[in-house]
């Protein structure tokens, strides 16, 4: 059997290729990107034809930061239901976060998500645990992690306090070539805090947050990845002077990527103005300013991926009082729709940019095959309608998590169909041409 996407604009950041052309897709993987002018060209069997036409067709989204609740916390997500709401926003390759209950700290939990993950709608992957329980005191099983299949360890919702032990883990990851996903937090200077200290903060009269509890920890573990030269990667930034240090920190060759999420380049920390416990997140939306520098950021490189720090949680976790919500949002099914409305449409950067930031830099800091439309890749490719303009209904979500500060708004971008392998795992329309039924 076979695919052929036809008259989309095809671009592949992974190889500066933006045409307007044609995919073939044969047993599960790309073999061949370029005009095919019949059919009969192909060769062989029976197959499909989707015209693309006015489409954009790229290759799956990676989201190397994504929360997936499995095991624990069913009642928030399951992985069978990150990967549906997953494969609605385009992506096709995820990462798990270990912050479950038990954690993914040691083999037989990394085995279980893998095996869970494999019969889901796209491709499941996780990180494992720094430190047994998450509990920042003991280093966890690196190496028997690795060996069951993680690709990445990270402190993520429980940020390593101790620089000591921070160290030891980069110099284990570094040993096994893993990346170490950090967030960057000085607990001692957010206990309790709800939000992003300034003037909004003081306003509702929250315990503020400030941003140099972020800094200082970015400050130090780029000093320690540079000590023990372990791949470090950078979750979720949102300050200015995060910006300058990760930039400070390339200038000087330190072996680092990094992320941002899009609530940090579309809302500022005025959407808890009325107490919207949907847009409490950690760390904080910031202010006007550290928009401003993060969308530099992204524009000039400093900034590699965007993730979306998926967060779902069930109902009764955010229908309290501002205090005491739960931090965090769903991301998945929105984070297409925010790039194009609020990076690419104002244009801070053009859409071939855009989309590396969602596949193929996300694959290299993992370093895993993913996010390109080489020929033989596997067939992992997203159809999205750049100009669709949509109304975001959290109703709608596949996710279990309906945590959206965005409910209501009117953002451009729609992924169209999702393409895992070379089988349709999600699509809002039929783009089957009546060419496909002439077979060859």
């Amino acid at each position: 059997m076979w695919a052929l996407l036809r008259n989309g604009r095809v671009i592949d950041p992974s190889r500066g290729f933006d045409e307007i052309t044609d995919v073939l897709i044969e047993d599960g993987c790309i073999s061949r990107v370029g005009h095919i002018s019949s059919v009969q060209d192909i060769g062989r069997g029976q197959g499909d034809v989707y015209d693309c036409s006015g489409l954009v067709v790229v290759p799956g989204f990676v989201d190397m930061h994504v929360h997936l609740r499995e095991p624990g916390y069913e009642q928030k997500e399951t992985i069978m239901t990150g990967a549906q709401a997953a494969a609605a926003g385009g992506f096709t390759t995820i990462v798990a976060m270990p912050n479950t209950k038990p954690a993914v700290d040691n083999r037989a939990v990394v085995e279980y998500v893998l095996k869970r993950g494999a019969s889901a709608a796209v491709h499941v992957l996780t990180a494992g645990a720094a430190t047994k329980g998450n509990e920042g005191v003991e280093m966890a099983e690196i190496g028997d992690m690795v060996d069951a299949g993680v690709v990445a360890v990270s402190d993520d919702a429980f940020p390593l306090q101790n620089a000591d032990l921070m160290r030891r883990v980069m110099e284990y990851a570094a040993m096994f070539n893993i990346p170490v996903l950090t967030h960057c937090e000085d607990k001692t200077m957010t206990a309790d805090a709800v939000m992003n200290e300034g003037i909004v903060a003081t306003m509702l009269g929250l315990r503020p947050w400030p941003r140099q509890a972020e800094e200082i920890m970015i400050w130090r573990n780029v000093l320690l990845a540079e000590l023990t030269n372990c791949r470090l990667h950078i979750q979720h930034v949102t300050t200015a002077g995060a910006v300058e240090a990760i930039r400070w920190a390339k200038s000087r060759g330190i072996n680092l990527t990094c992320e941002t999420c899009p609530h940090y380049f579309s809302l500022t920390d005025e959407a808890l103005a009325n107490y919207d416990t949907n847009a409490k997140c950690n760390p904080p939306l910031r202010t006007a300013a550290d928009v401003e520098a993060i969308k530099q950021g992204l524009a000039d490189g400093t900034i590699d991926v965007i993730a979306t720090d998926h967060a779902p949680h069930a109902q009764e976790d955010k229908e309290v009082e501002l205090q005491d919500a739960a931090f965090g949002m769903v991301g998945l099914e929105t984070a297409l729709s925010l790039v194009i409305t609020n990076l690419v449409k104002p244009g801070v950067m053009d859409l071939p940019k855009a989309i590396s930031k969602l596949t193929i830099e996300p694959a290299r800091a993992l370093g895993i095959s993913a996010g390109t439309l080489t020929e033989g890749a596997p067939a992992d490719i997203t159809i999205i309608d750049p100009e669709f303009v949509n109304v975001v209904r959290s109703s709608e979500f596949r996710s279990m998590g309906r945590n959206t500060p965005f409910e209501g708004a009117k953002l451009f971008g729609k992924v169209v169909t999702t393409f895992v392998g070379g089988e349709i795992v999600h699509s809002i329309k039929s783009l089957k041409s009546e060419e496909a039924k002439a077979g060859v």
